[in-house]
Protein backbone atom coordinates (compact mmCIF):
# COMPACT_ATOMS: atom_id res chain seq x y z
CA UNK A 1 0.00 0.00 0.00
CA UNK A 2 1.42 3.71 -0.70
CA UNK A 3 0.39 6.80 0.77
CA UNK A 4 0.86 10.82 0.51
CA UNK A 5 2.86 12.62 1.87
CA UNK A 6 1.62 15.72 2.79
CA UNK A 7 4.12 18.58 1.22
CA UNK A 8 3.75 21.26 4.04
CA UNK A 9 4.07 25.06 3.51
CA UNK A 10 7.72 26.76 4.45
CA UNK A 11 7.98 30.00 6.10
CA UNK A 12 10.43 32.82 7.64
CA UNK A 13 9.42 33.93 10.83
CA UNK A 14 12.96 35.15 12.06
CA UNK A 15 16.59 36.64 10.19
CA UNK A 16 20.07 37.34 11.72
CA UNK A 17 22.66 39.33 10.53
CA UNK A 18 26.54 40.03 10.61
CA UNK A 19 27.54 41.50 7.85
CA UNK A 20 29.93 44.70 6.64
CA UNK A 21 27.01 46.65 6.77
CA UNK A 22 26.02 45.93 10.39
CA UNK A 23 25.75 43.39 12.74
CA UNK A 24 22.00 43.68 13.51
CA UNK A 25 19.17 42.34 10.85
CA UNK A 26 17.55 46.08 10.82
CA UNK A 27 20.74 47.71 10.98
CA UNK A 28 22.03 46.28 7.79
CA UNK A 29 18.65 46.96 5.96
CA UNK A 30 18.30 50.40 6.65
CA UNK A 31 21.88 51.24 5.57
CA UNK A 32 21.32 48.75 2.66
CA UNK A 33 18.47 50.67 1.31
CA UNK A 34 20.10 54.28 2.25
CA UNK A 35 22.85 53.38 -0.31
CA UNK A 36 26.11 52.69 1.80
CA UNK A 37 28.96 50.59 1.23
CA UNK A 38 30.34 47.71 3.87
CA UNK A 39 33.78 48.10 1.70
CA UNK A 40 36.80 49.53 3.10
CA UNK A 41 40.25 49.39 3.23
CA UNK A 42 41.64 46.14 4.96
CA UNK A 43 42.83 46.84 8.38
CA UNK A 44 43.22 43.44 10.03
CA UNK A 45 46.87 42.93 8.17
CA UNK A 46 49.33 44.89 6.72
CA UNK A 47 48.16 45.63 2.61
CA UNK A 48 51.12 47.88 1.59
CA UNK A 49 52.77 44.90 -0.99
CA UNK A 50 49.37 43.01 -0.96
CA UNK A 51 47.65 42.93 -4.06
CA UNK A 52 44.43 43.39 -2.41
CA UNK A 53 43.71 46.44 -0.53
CA UNK A 54 39.57 46.45 -0.19
CA UNK A 55 37.25 43.74 1.76
CA UNK A 56 34.22 43.73 3.42
CA UNK A 57 35.75 43.59 6.58
CA UNK A 58 33.46 43.33 10.18
CA UNK A 59 35.24 45.80 12.81
CA UNK A 60 32.65 46.01 15.56
CA UNK A 61 31.40 42.52 16.00
CA UNK A 62 31.77 41.50 19.55
CA UNK A 63 31.17 37.39 19.94
CA UNK A 64 31.20 38.14 23.98
CA UNK A 65 27.35 39.38 23.25
CA UNK A 66 26.43 36.44 22.15
CA UNK A 67 28.63 33.39 24.02
CA UNK A 68 31.00 33.05 27.05
CA UNK A 69 34.41 33.07 27.04
CA UNK A 70 34.57 29.28 26.69
CA UNK A 71 32.62 29.16 23.56
CA UNK A 72 34.87 32.17 22.16
CA UNK A 73 37.62 30.18 22.80
CA UNK A 74 36.74 26.82 21.29
CA UNK A 75 35.28 28.47 18.24
CA UNK A 76 36.49 30.13 14.85
CA UNK A 77 35.29 33.63 13.57
CA UNK A 78 32.46 32.35 10.97
CA UNK A 79 30.89 29.80 13.75
CA UNK A 80 30.84 33.09 15.79
CA UNK A 81 29.26 34.56 13.18
CA UNK A 82 26.99 32.05 12.95
CA UNK A 83 25.83 31.72 16.57
CA UNK A 84 25.41 35.48 16.68
CA UNK A 85 22.93 35.41 13.87
CA UNK A 86 20.93 32.26 15.02
CA UNK A 87 20.85 34.20 18.32
CA UNK A 88 19.29 37.12 16.34
CA UNK A 89 16.85 35.14 14.03
CA UNK A 90 15.77 33.21 17.23
CA UNK A 91 14.99 36.67 19.10
CA UNK A 92 13.41 38.11 15.76
CA UNK A 93 10.76 34.72 15.38
CA UNK A 94 10.27 35.01 19.48
CA UNK A 95 10.57 31.21 19.96
CA UNK A 96 11.08 29.96 23.39
CA UNK A 97 13.15 26.90 22.79
CA UNK A 98 11.98 25.29 25.94
CA UNK A 99 8.89 25.11 24.53
CA UNK A 100 10.29 23.25 21.84
CA UNK A 101 10.89 19.57 20.80
CA UNK A 102 14.47 19.58 20.43
CA UNK A 103 14.16 16.79 18.56
CA UNK A 104 12.17 18.58 15.44
CA UNK A 105 14.79 21.26 15.42
CA UNK A 106 17.68 20.90 13.02
CA UNK A 107 20.21 22.96 11.85
CA UNK A 108 21.84 23.38 7.84
CA UNK A 109 24.38 26.12 7.23
CA UNK A 110 26.47 26.73 4.37
CA UNK A 111 30.21 27.50 5.11
CA UNK A 112 33.59 26.19 4.19
CA UNK A 113 35.40 26.68 7.55
CA UNK A 114 38.61 28.13 8.27
CA UNK A 115 40.89 25.91 6.27
CA UNK A 116 43.52 28.96 6.80
CA UNK A 117 43.66 27.84 10.26
CA UNK A 118 45.35 24.51 9.76
CA UNK A 119 47.72 26.00 7.05
CA UNK A 120 49.17 28.01 10.29
CA UNK A 121 48.93 24.81 12.55
CA UNK A 122 50.64 23.00 9.55
CA UNK A 123 53.91 25.97 9.86
CA UNK A 124 53.88 25.18 13.54
CA UNK A 125 53.79 21.81 13.77
CA UNK A 126 56.87 21.62 10.48
CA UNK A 127 59.07 24.29 13.21
CA UNK A 128 58.30 22.87 17.00
CA UNK A 129 56.78 19.81 16.21
CA UNK A 130 53.60 17.93 16.28
CA UNK A 131 52.92 18.33 20.22
CA UNK A 132 53.20 22.30 19.72
CA UNK A 133 50.13 22.31 17.72
CA UNK A 134 47.00 23.77 19.02
CA UNK A 135 44.06 20.95 20.10
CA UNK A 136 41.06 23.34 19.39
CA UNK A 137 41.97 24.19 15.85
CA UNK A 138 39.85 21.19 15.15
CA UNK A 139 36.88 22.69 16.72
CA UNK A 140 37.61 26.12 14.30
CA UNK A 141 38.91 24.84 11.10
CA UNK A 142 36.26 22.38 9.93
CA UNK A 143 33.06 22.95 8.43
CA UNK A 144 30.89 21.17 10.24
CA UNK A 145 31.91 22.38 13.50
CA UNK A 146 29.73 25.85 12.51
CA UNK A 147 26.42 24.19 12.99
CA UNK A 148 27.75 21.62 15.74
CA UNK A 149 28.36 24.60 17.97
CA UNK A 150 25.22 26.26 16.90
CA UNK A 151 23.25 23.01 17.89
CA UNK A 152 25.45 22.36 21.02
CA UNK A 153 24.30 26.46 22.14
CA UNK A 154 21.10 25.74 21.01
CA UNK A 155 20.87 22.00 22.54
CA UNK A 156 18.92 20.94 19.67
CA UNK A 157 18.94 17.05 18.22
CA UNK A 158 17.54 17.96 15.03
CA UNK A 159 19.38 17.36 11.83
CA UNK A 160 22.44 19.27 12.02
CA UNK A 161 24.82 19.39 8.84
CA UNK A 162 27.20 21.64 6.85
CA UNK A 163 26.92 22.23 3.19
CA UNK A 164 30.06 23.82 1.23
CA UNK A 165 28.99 24.45 -2.55
CA UNK A 166 31.33 27.83 -2.37
CA UNK A 167 29.06 30.64 -3.24
CA UNK A 168 25.87 29.37 -3.41
CA UNK A 169 25.48 27.45 0.15
CA UNK A 170 23.79 29.56 1.61
CA UNK A 171 20.86 29.24 -0.82
CA UNK A 172 22.09 25.53 -1.13
CA UNK A 173 21.10 25.48 2.79
CA UNK A 174 18.07 27.56 2.94
CA UNK A 175 16.76 25.14 -0.38
CA UNK A 176 17.39 21.94 1.45
CA UNK A 177 15.70 23.29 4.67
CA UNK A 178 12.85 24.17 2.88
CA UNK A 179 12.45 20.48 1.23
CA UNK A 180 13.10 18.81 5.17
CA UNK A 181 10.15 21.05 6.21
CA UNK A 182 8.43 20.42 3.55
CA UNK A 183 8.49 16.59 4.28
CA UNK A 184 7.93 16.91 8.19
CA UNK A 185 11.43 15.68 8.94
CA UNK A 186 11.33 18.77 11.09
CA UNK A 187 8.94 21.95 12.72
CA UNK A 188 12.02 24.26 12.56
CA UNK A 189 15.11 24.72 10.70
CA UNK A 190 17.55 27.22 11.19
CA UNK A 191 19.40 27.56 7.31
CA UNK A 192 21.64 30.06 6.32
CA UNK A 193 25.47 30.76 5.64
CA UNK A 194 28.52 31.98 7.30
CA UNK A 195 32.07 33.14 5.73
CA UNK A 196 35.44 34.43 7.21
CA UNK A 197 37.24 35.68 4.34
CA UNK A 198 39.31 38.74 4.56
CA UNK A 199 42.30 36.79 5.40
CA UNK A 200 45.70 36.77 3.34
CA UNK A 201 45.53 32.89 2.33
CA UNK A 202 41.75 33.67 1.01
CA UNK A 203 42.03 36.78 -0.75
CA UNK A 204 45.85 35.65 -2.20
CA UNK A 205 44.60 32.30 -3.73
CA UNK A 206 41.10 34.11 -5.05
CA UNK A 207 43.27 36.17 -6.56
CA UNK A 208 45.76 34.01 -8.44
CA UNK A 209 42.53 32.94 -10.31
CA UNK A 210 42.03 36.35 -11.64
CA UNK A 211 38.64 36.96 -9.46
CA UNK A 212 38.93 39.41 -7.47
CA UNK A 213 38.80 43.32 -8.23
CA UNK A 214 42.95 45.02 -7.80
CA UNK A 215 40.73 48.56 -7.43
CA UNK A 216 42.15 49.98 -4.14
CA UNK A 217 39.29 52.76 -3.26
CA UNK A 218 36.83 51.13 -2.05
CA UNK A 219 34.27 53.05 -3.86
CA UNK A 220 35.38 51.73 -6.89
CA UNK A 221 36.05 48.29 -6.61
CA UNK A 222 32.99 46.84 -6.31
CA UNK A 223 30.71 47.62 -9.61
CA UNK A 224 28.08 44.92 -10.67
CA UNK A 225 26.91 44.96 -14.36
CA UNK A 226 28.81 48.42 -14.68
CA UNK A 227 30.96 48.78 -17.57
CA UNK A 228 34.18 49.32 -15.40
CA UNK A 229 33.70 46.29 -13.22
CA UNK A 230 36.71 44.43 -12.42
CA UNK A 231 36.04 41.54 -9.99
CA UNK A 232 34.07 41.13 -7.02
CA UNK A 233 35.26 42.27 -3.30
CA UNK A 234 35.34 39.47 -0.54
CA UNK A 235 33.25 40.31 2.66
CA UNK A 236 32.69 38.72 6.00
CA UNK A 237 29.55 37.99 7.64
CA UNK A 238 26.77 35.09 8.54
CA UNK A 239 22.82 34.91 7.86
CA UNK A 240 20.63 32.81 9.55
CA UNK A 241 16.76 32.30 8.80
CA UNK A 242 13.93 30.60 11.55
CA UNK A 243 12.13 28.35 8.99
CA UNK A 244 9.08 26.47 10.15
CA UNK A 245 6.39 24.58 8.68
CA UNK A 246 3.35 26.70 8.42
CA UNK A 247 1.51 24.73 10.78
CA UNK A 248 3.99 25.24 13.77
CA UNK A 249 4.38 28.86 13.10
CA UNK A 250 0.90 29.62 13.49
CA UNK A 251 0.10 27.02 16.11
CA UNK A 252 2.68 29.70 17.86
CA UNK A 253 1.30 32.26 16.39
CA UNK A 254 4.56 33.43 15.03
CA UNK A 255 5.31 36.90 13.11
CA UNK A 256 5.35 34.91 9.22
CA UNK A 257 7.61 37.47 7.31
CA UNK A 258 7.37 35.01 3.91
CA UNK A 259 6.96 31.86 2.37
CA UNK A 260 10.11 30.00 0.60
CA UNK A 261 8.29 28.77 -2.28
CA UNK A 262 10.61 26.83 -4.76
CA UNK A 263 14.34 26.08 -5.21
CA UNK A 264 16.03 24.97 -8.43
CA UNK A 265 19.47 23.65 -8.72
CA UNK A 266 22.04 22.91 -11.91
CA UNK A 267 25.70 22.87 -11.93
CA UNK A 268 27.71 24.13 -14.90
CA UNK A 269 29.96 21.15 -15.76
CA UNK A 270 31.98 23.29 -18.17
CA UNK A 271 34.30 25.52 -16.11
CA UNK A 272 36.09 25.88 -12.55
CA UNK A 273 36.07 30.03 -13.09
CA UNK A 274 33.71 30.47 -16.31
CA UNK A 275 30.11 30.36 -16.43
CA UNK A 276 27.79 28.66 -18.32
CA UNK A 277 24.85 30.18 -20.01
CA UNK A 278 22.48 26.83 -20.05
CA UNK A 279 22.86 26.13 -16.68
CA UNK A 280 21.89 29.21 -15.35
CA UNK A 281 18.70 29.45 -17.07
CA UNK A 282 17.30 25.75 -16.06
CA UNK A 283 18.33 26.51 -12.30
CA UNK A 284 15.96 29.72 -12.24
CA UNK A 285 13.69 27.40 -14.33
CA UNK A 286 13.47 24.36 -11.86
CA UNK A 287 12.59 26.89 -9.13
CA UNK A 288 10.28 29.03 -11.15
CA UNK A 289 8.62 25.26 -11.44
CA UNK A 290 8.71 24.22 -8.40
CA UNK A 291 6.91 27.09 -6.94
CA UNK A 292 4.39 26.68 -9.50
CA UNK A 293 4.63 30.01 -11.17
CA UNK A 294 5.62 31.56 -14.02
CA UNK A 295 8.64 33.95 -14.53
CA UNK A 296 5.90 36.55 -15.38
CA UNK A 297 4.96 36.11 -11.72
CA UNK A 298 8.17 37.72 -10.85
CA UNK A 299 8.53 40.81 -9.02
CA UNK A 300 11.84 41.42 -8.26
CA UNK A 301 14.94 39.43 -9.06
CA UNK A 302 18.35 39.46 -6.42
CA UNK A 303 21.11 38.73 -8.98
CA UNK A 304 24.38 36.54 -8.02
CA UNK A 305 25.68 40.16 -9.68
CA UNK A 306 29.33 39.43 -8.80
CA UNK A 307 31.29 42.35 -10.45
CA UNK A 308 33.16 39.87 -12.37
CA UNK A 309 32.93 40.31 -16.41
CA UNK A 310 31.57 37.01 -17.07
CA UNK A 311 29.40 36.13 -14.26
CA UNK A 312 27.29 39.27 -14.73
CA UNK A 313 27.11 38.94 -18.91
CA UNK A 314 26.06 35.33 -18.66
CA UNK A 315 23.59 36.36 -15.84
CA UNK A 316 22.10 39.09 -17.70
CA UNK A 317 22.01 36.79 -20.59
CA UNK A 318 20.30 33.86 -19.01
CA UNK A 319 17.61 36.02 -17.22
CA UNK A 320 17.11 37.79 -20.76
CA UNK A 321 16.60 34.07 -22.40
CA UNK A 322 13.98 32.67 -19.64
CA UNK A 323 11.56 35.80 -20.22
CA UNK A 324 11.56 35.83 -23.41
CA UNK A 325 9.01 38.81 -24.46
CA UNK A 326 7.81 38.99 -20.81
CA UNK A 327 8.87 42.41 -19.20
CA UNK A 328 12.01 41.75 -17.30
CA UNK A 329 11.29 42.78 -13.35
CA UNK A 330 14.09 45.40 -11.55
CA UNK A 331 16.80 43.55 -10.78
CA UNK A 332 19.72 43.88 -8.42
CA UNK A 333 22.92 43.47 -7.01
CA UNK A 334 23.55 43.63 -3.25
CA UNK A 335 27.19 42.80 -3.01
CA UNK A 336 27.90 46.39 -4.37
CA UNK A 337 27.37 47.34 -0.51
CA UNK A 338 28.01 44.30 1.13
CA UNK A 339 30.53 42.50 -0.79
CA UNK A 340 30.76 39.17 -1.96
CA UNK A 341 30.09 37.04 1.15
CA UNK A 342 30.69 33.46 -0.08
CA UNK A 343 29.23 30.96 1.63
CA UNK A 344 27.05 33.69 2.96
CA UNK A 345 26.29 35.60 0.14
CA UNK A 346 23.10 33.66 -1.07
CA UNK A 347 21.59 33.93 2.64
CA UNK A 348 21.89 37.55 3.39
CA UNK A 349 20.25 37.86 -0.17
CA UNK A 350 17.40 35.44 0.58
CA UNK A 351 17.27 37.79 3.29
CA UNK A 352 17.34 40.72 1.70
CA UNK A 353 14.45 39.63 -0.55
CA UNK A 354 11.76 38.59 2.43
CA UNK A 355 12.42 42.16 4.13
CA UNK A 356 11.65 43.24 0.53
CA UNK A 357 8.72 41.75 0.15
CA UNK A 358 7.77 42.92 3.63
CA UNK A 359 8.90 46.58 3.10
CA UNK A 360 7.84 47.23 0.03
CA UNK A 361 11.01 48.43 -1.48
CA UNK A 362 13.62 47.02 -3.72
CA UNK A 363 17.56 47.96 -2.87
CA UNK A 364 19.39 49.52 -5.08
CA UNK A 365 23.07 48.88 -6.87
CA UNK A 366 25.48 51.16 -5.65
CA UNK A 367 28.15 52.85 -7.64
CA UNK A 368 26.36 52.22 -10.89
CA UNK A 369 27.77 54.76 -13.46
CA UNK A 370 28.90 53.38 -16.72
CA UNK A 371 26.01 51.38 -18.18
CA UNK A 372 27.69 48.23 -20.25
CA UNK A 373 26.00 47.57 -23.65
CA UNK A 374 26.09 44.07 -22.73
CA UNK A 375 24.52 44.39 -19.42
CA UNK A 376 21.40 46.13 -20.69
CA UNK A 377 18.54 45.94 -17.98
CA UNK A 378 17.11 47.68 -15.22
CA UNK A 379 19.60 46.89 -12.36
CA UNK A 380 18.07 49.57 -9.71
CA UNK A 381 20.84 51.87 -9.93
CA UNK A 382 22.03 53.66 -6.85
CA UNK A 383 18.64 54.67 -5.26
CA UNK A 384 16.27 52.26 -3.30
CA UNK A 385 12.95 51.87 -5.21
CA UNK A 386 9.27 51.87 -3.99
CA UNK A 387 7.63 48.89 -5.56
CA UNK A 388 4.76 46.27 -4.36
CA UNK A 389 6.82 43.05 -4.29
CA UNK A 390 5.00 39.73 -4.14
CA UNK A 391 7.38 37.36 -5.79
CA UNK A 392 11.15 37.41 -5.92
CA UNK A 393 14.02 35.59 -7.58
CA UNK A 394 16.89 35.06 -5.58
CA UNK A 395 20.18 33.83 -7.46
CA UNK A 396 23.46 32.13 -6.50
CA UNK A 397 26.38 30.35 -8.46
CA UNK A 398 29.57 28.96 -6.77
CA UNK A 399 33.48 28.79 -7.56
CA UNK A 400 32.98 25.54 -9.34
CA UNK A 401 29.94 25.44 -10.84
CA UNK A 402 27.64 24.55 -8.76
CA UNK A 403 24.11 27.21 -8.96
CA UNK A 404 21.02 27.30 -6.65
CA UNK A 405 17.96 29.46 -7.42
CA UNK A 406 15.09 30.26 -4.40
CA UNK A 407 11.63 31.80 -4.80
CA UNK A 408 10.42 33.81 -1.79
CA UNK A 409 7.07 34.28 -1.92
CA UNK A 410 4.78 37.14 0.02
CA UNK A 411 2.72 35.00 3.23
CA UNK A 412 -1.11 34.10 2.26
CA UNK A 413 -2.90 31.86 5.07
CA UNK A 414 -4.73 29.28 2.95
Amino acid sequence: MTTTRQINKVVVTGIGMITPLGCETEQVWTALLNGSCGIKTITSFDITDFPIAVGGEILDFDPLAYMDIKKVDRTGRSAQFAIAATKQALNMANIDLAAEDPDRIGILIGTSGMPELLGEQMMIMKEKGPNRVNPLVVSRFRASMAPSHVGMELGVHGINTSINSACSSGNDAIGNAMNHLRLGTADIIIAGGTGSNITPIALATTNRIGALSKVRDPMAACLPFDAARSGFVYGDGACMLVLETEAHALARKAPILAEIAGAGWSFDAFSETNPALEPRISCMKWAIKDADITPSDIDYINAHGTGTKQNDFIETEAIKKLFGTEDIPPISSTKAATGHLGCAAGAVETAFCVLAIRDGIIPPTIHYSTPDPQCDLDYVPNTARRKTIDLCLNNSSGLGGQNCSLIIRRYKNG
